[in-house]
């Protein structure tokens, strides 16, 4: 089912957006994040986050476009429960490349970086929670969709859902989200990539 940016609610708004019923236009304020405590020793819940309220099984897709090119440039999509326990899943450009990223946090963050494409400046992101597990996929076409991460999350009874991007380094980062649906938990086999 399409879902109508519009009926997001903000955590951490931008200055500056556009919502419309199809897409979300954001470009990201100065030093804004997500991140709790490992390696770093911080925590950050700063990140632009438009979230669209979910039951316990669904599978979410968005598209995301943009230019990264700044360390820590970042967009994507983001599970939310509360402050401790979070996905944020897309593009992260670090170490001079573009990366697809995702940043499991119960409590604490891990990371995670893969590379299975480099063209990032248009893609999708797709997530699928069903019975604790969490399974990450990505696709440059909409069709054909490699797995990015099979992580364990923890049960809720409502989740949040929907864009996110970040810019830890500088402002201005400018990302255009559209092609936004949450739909029931797909049944496809996890090695099945379509």
């Amino acid at each position: 089912m399409n879902v109508d940016f519009r009926s997001g609610k903000w955590l951490n708004a931008p200055a500056t957006s556009e919502v419309s019923e199809h897409s979300l236009t954001i470009t990201t304020d100065q030093n804004t994040d997500f991140w709790r405590e490992t390696h770093y020793g911080f925590t950050r819940d700063t990140g632009h986050f438009l979230g669209v309220a979910s039951g316990v099984g669904f599978t979410a897709t968005v598209r995301i476009q943009g230019e990264f090119r700044s360390l820590y440039d970042q967009a994507g999509l983001m599970v939310r429960i509360d402050e401790k326990r979070w996905v944020k899943t897309g593009v992260e450009f670090t170490d001079g490349q573009v990366f697809l990223s995702t940043v499991v946090t119960d409590g604490k963050s891990d990371w995670s970086v893969s590379q299975p494409f480099k063209e990032l400046e248009d893609f999708y992101i797709r997530v699928t929670l069903s019975n604790g597990a969490m399974r990450i996929q990505t696709s440059r076409d909409g069709h054909f969709w490699p797995l990015l991460r099979l992580a364990p999350f923890p049960a809720a009874s409502t989740y949040q859902v929907g864009p996110t991007a970040c810019t830890p380094e500088r402002s201005g980062l400018v990302v255009r989200f559209s092609e936004f649906e949450i739909n029931p938990t797909t049944t496809k086999d996890l090695h099945d990539l379509t």
